[in-house]
């Protein structure tokens, strides 16, 4: 599993500002949490979701693609963060 942290730099309320997921072997997202500005939250797994979240539908690139994209700020993480970010989930 690899874990990563996305800022994405714009100024549109209705849209997240951090993308935080699990990624499996392949790339593909197996749970994520995105965070919008005012502090609210959605979340997605495989079995469920909340508010407009939802897993991405193919594999994501290389990370030296996502790195390379303008307004994202890109970073992996530990586990241990990314499970901070999922317990803290449901919490305004």
């Amino acid at each position: 599993m690899k874990y990563i942290r996305l800022y994405w730099i714009h100024d549109r309320r209705d849209m997240p500002v951090w993308l935080v997921s699990e990624l499996d072997d392949e790339k593909w997202e197996t749970r994520k949490v995105e965070i919008w500005r005012g502090g609210a939250k959605g979340y997605a797994d495989r079995q469920t979701s909340y508010g407009s979240t939802g897993l991405a539908q193919v594999p994501l690139p290389p990370f030296d693609e996502i790195k390379a994209l303008p307004g994202f700020e890109f970073e992996e993480i530990s586990r241990a963060e990314f499970e901070q970010e999922w317990t803290a989930r449901k919490s305004p």
